[in-house]
């Protein structure tokens, strides 16, 4: 208990009982882990399972590796393993002094209600997937543009936007907006298009965690990859 409030244990002593490498901290646990490629043998690394779902890894395949914040995807990948594309069956765990798939362990619990919460609760009352308006700021005027996220051709746009480090009001393919053009009022900013409160800061309503709209097979940047690769697995 930390300032009379009880901190909630992400995982009981008898879910990571026998786990190998196994460290707590405020909102994660630490376990060894690895992946075994065929050719060149043990990848060995730490996984990182924190409290959001998120998973994070950081390789120490060799003394030299600075992959410390890779996917699990990512990291199946880097390792070499020949059969890829199955991260939860390939990336292993110490239980016990054995080898055991990370999909066979409790430590996917909140990693699967992550991947629950992007596949159904972003979902309006009419059953379409709600995705809020994001703003992306000019690159030479610094202001901020709204971008409308309601289809996958809008959802492209903006992320093709978001990748652009040189994005720029002009870049914008459905609106005529120049920097010449006035910035939203800050009290016309704070709606963002979410179907439950229309001054909404961002909900599992609204907030989209990946879905067939907003992630794209033909990408190849790491959100899209992983997102197919885990769609698949």
């Amino acid at each position: 208990m930390e300032n009379g409030v009880e901190k909630r244990e992400l995982f009981t002593e008898e879910e990571l009982r026998e786990i190998s490498g196994l460290k707590r901290g405020d909102d994660y646990v630490e376990v060894m882990c690895g992946c075994t490629s065929h050719r060149y043998g043990d990848a060995v690394a730490t996984l990182r399972v924190f409290s959001s779902g998120e998973l994070e890894i950081a390789c120490d395949c060799t003394p030299g590796c600075d992959e410390d914040k890779l996917t699990p995807a990512a990291f199946e990948k880097h390792s070499g393993r020949e059969t890829a594309r199955k991260w939860k069956n390939n990336i292993w765990i110490i239980v016990n002094g054995e080898k055991v798939p990370v999909v066979k362990t409790p430590l996917l619990k909140y990693y699967n209600q992550l991947s629950k919460h992007a596949n159904g609760s972003n979902r309006s009352q009419n059953g379409k997937v709600c995705h809020r308006d994001e703003f992306l700021r000019c690159t030479e005027c610094n202001k901020e543009r709204r971008f409308r996220l309601r289809s996958t051709e809008e959802c492209r746009i903006y992320h093709d936007a978001l990748a652009n480090v040189h994005w720029m009001c002009s870049c914008i393919p459905y609106d005529k907006v120049s920097c010449d053009d006035e910035e939203e009022r800050a009290s016309r900013r704070v709606y963002r298009g979410c179907s439950r409160s229309p001054t909404c800061k961002g909900c599992t309503t609204c907030v989209c965690f990946g879905c067939e709209i907003c992630r794209f097979s033909d990408c190849s940047c790491q959100t899209c990859s992983d997102f197919t690769r885990n769609a698949k697995a």
